[in-house]
């Protein structure tokens, strides 16, 4: 590690991202994470055992990482997430999230491996730097990197110039990337993202009096006709659960709905073509099942057209590439149609892309040549970030990009500005 700078490859480089629904962890040069968790995870209050000479137990919170630890019913169990517009925000929760990672998903030392985080494209220099502060203090890593998801995006479609347009669970944004570097004027944001979706579906099923169970609460059920009512038992003696833990199990119960059944038409929805919609069988945890028609078109349709619900003023998908690309360059705006990339657990409802081809199509220039680009496997628009920062911290020319312990201790947490663009 001569001259500040850090140059090995002897050990593998983590990588490390950090999405509103999921975190995503592995090593540098794999296909795919070694380890995908949610990002909530379930703060259960716990007495704490009483110190002698101490009247008064003090309440401790006991944290459950982990998809079947947080699906399991516990009692005075509330939901948390370290993260608030996809940014850091409790960073007491964030180092225990690390913690769980380091210790039982990559199952190593923090000290022995570099290190390679994912940040939103608005996130503030006061967050990089808290970041850039515990990796190096706290978990004393040998080199660290910082680097924005949608260039990550980019690079893991083998683009450096392009616009990413990232659907996840909280909202839908566009952001142009140029050379590799984000246009942060480019940057247009809107809050129908996969938590929209399934407010949508919780919606229809209040409309169609379709009661939703969670399959935790079901001890046996019967084959029933279809639409006809559901014959289940519940389980007995389950805990008294939060209100947030409810909702946090409702929605997980509806994303399994909305993967299966909700589509986008390839035409805008209108009452008059809702008839002639295909329609497509589904079975609820509690063993009530039905058909769904025209309603799986709507639910998903608000994506593109937010007027469908009343008094709804916000962009939809085509219109927020659009603007986006519109508030760059001229000269760059050929480069953005032409490359645009489509990532996030959202953009995989069934009939999302073939919908934004046509869509944006009737929106770009003549002069344009409109390329969209979506990779067909749900695991490569998923993880897209990260599977581009598996790509970059493992190349050879990416090594001197590093910050080294050695430039932190002589520069500060205030290096990660001047390094990580």
């Amino acid at each position: 590690m001569s001259g500040g700078i850090y140059g090995g490859d002897e050990v593998g480089a983590l990588m490390i991202d950090v999405g509103s629904h999921s975190v995503r962890a592995g090593y540098a040069g794999e296909d795919c994470p070694k380890c995908v968790f949610p990002t909530h995870f379930g703060s259960q209050a716990v007495e704490a055992m009483e110190v002698e000479g101490e009247e008064n137990a003090k309440q401790e919170k006991k944290l459950h990482f982990g998809s079947s630890a947080l699906l399991t019913p516990r009692k005075d169990t509330e939901v948390v997430t370290p993260l608030a517009d996809g940014m850091i925000e409790n960073w007491e929760l964030f180092e225990s999230m690390l913690d769980y990672v380091y210790k039982r998903g990559i199952q190593s030392e923090s000290n022995v491996h570099p290190v390679l985080f994912s940040e939103p494209a608005w996130n503030v220099r006061n967050k990089r730097e808290k970041l850039t502060e515990l990796v190096f203090e706290k978990y004393n890593a040998p080199a660290y990197f910082l680097c924005k998801s949608p260039v990550l995006s980019a690079f893991a479609n083998g683009r450096s110039t392009g616009v990413i347009l990232d659907s996840g669970a909280i909202h839908t944004t566009a952001v142009p990337v140029h050379d590799g570097y984000v246009l942060k004027q480019g940057i247009v944001k809107s809050p129908l993202g996969g938590d929209f979706i399934l407010m949508q579906c919780r919606e229809m099923m209040k409309n169609l009096n379709i009661d939703v169970v969670p399959a935790y609460m079901i001890a046996s059920k019967e084959a029933v006709k279809e639409n006809s009512p559901a014959v289940w038992e519940r389980k007995k003696d389950l805990p008294e659960t939060t209100e947030s833990w409810n909702k946090y199990i409702m929605n997980h119960t509806l994303e399994d709905f909305a993967a299966s059944v909700l589509q986008i038409a390839d035409v805008p929805y209108s009452e008059q073509n809702a008839a002639s919609m295909p329609q497509l069988h589904y079975g609820f945890p509690n063993g009530y099942h039905q058909d769904f028609g025209h309603e799986r078109m709507r639910a998903a349709e608000a994506l593109f057209d937010p007027s469908l619900i009343q008094g709804n003023s916000m962009l939809g998908v085509p219109h927020i590439v659009s603007s986006s690309v519109g508030l760059c360059d001229v000269d760059i705006r050929l480069g953005l149609y032409s490359s645009v990339i489509v990532t996030g657990g959202n953009t995989l409802v069934q009939g999302f892309t073939d919908r934004l081809t046509s869509d944006l199509s009737n929106k770009t220039p003549p002069s344009s040549r409109l390329k969209i680009i979506a990779p067909t496997s749900s695991i490569e628009r998923k993880f897209s970030p990260w599977i581009g920062g598996s790509i970059l911290a493992s190349l050879g020319t990416f090594q001197q990009m590093w910050i080294s312990k050695q430039e932190y201790e002589e520069a500060g947490k205030s290096c990660v500005e001047r390094k990580c663009p």
